[in-house]
């Protein structure tokens, strides 16, 4: 599957225990979502779009209101590299 350099880094965050938290308005339309690394660092590469895609694949998932975190297939599409920069 064609995975972008943006979303790699994203899953790779996410792989290694980072979450993804989201920011929503009024009607509960995402505005905002922030890749936390699981050192406390902000990731760049996440913006709406890499989110968006990432959730319409299902490599992405958000149960009972949680920070999104990977999924298996996610773990599955992502390459296994040392460092991801």
């Amino acid at each position: 599957m064609n995975i972008s350099k943006n979303e790699q880094r994203v899953l790779h965050a996410l792989a290694q225990g980072g979450l993804i938290k989201v920011i929503k308005d009024d009607r509960n339309r995402i505005l905002e979502a922030d890749c936390i690394t699981r050192d406390g660092w902000f990731l760049t590469a996440c913006t709406i779009e890499v989110f968006k895609k990432l959730r319409k694949r299902r490599f992405i998932r958000s149960r009972a209101g949680a920070p999104y975190r990977i999924t298996r297939e996610g773990l599955v599409a992502v390459r296994a590299e040392l460092f991801q920069r």
